[in-house]
């Protein structure tokens, strides 16, 4: 009997609400930590880029503009100070990417080589 799957449903280990908490925290960091070396583009709005609420309000999203493509998550506002990224009135527009999309793009990002440290400096003399 399959039954309808909801933020209690375990795959005997980890049930959604966990994984979905985890997924959360992990983007915290690692936006913050971009946010923080003003590495790439950044931010949160409680609005999508036609002006509108997020779900007609208590959500807001985050956006990444990675060299590999945009990358975006919806979170609860309860969870708004944890993201200390810039805050936009009005964030980028969202290309349609979808979740699959998202996770090809970060997975081309992990797999290509790092700028070289000072990339496009001029060299210290």
């Amino acid at each position: 009997m399959h039954g309808e799957a909801d933020e209690n449903t375990s795959d005997g280990v980890h049930t959604f609400a966990e994984l979905y908490h985890y997924r959360m925290l992990y983007n915290a960091l690692v936006f913050n930590e971009w946010a923080r070396g003003g590495r790439y583009d950044v931010h949160k709005s409680i609005r999508h880029s036609d002006g509108e609420l997020c779900f007609g309000g208590g959500w807001f999203v985050v956006y990444a503009i990675l060299p590999t493509g945009q990358i975006a998550n919806h979170y609860r506002m309860r969870h708004w100070g944890l993201f200390r990224i810039p805050e936009r009135q009005v964030p980028t527009i969202w290309d349609g990417h979808s979740a699959r999309e998202a996770a090809e793009r970060m997975l081309r990002f992990l797999r290509e080589p790092p700028p070289s440290p000072g990339c496009g400096r001029a060299p210290v003399t």
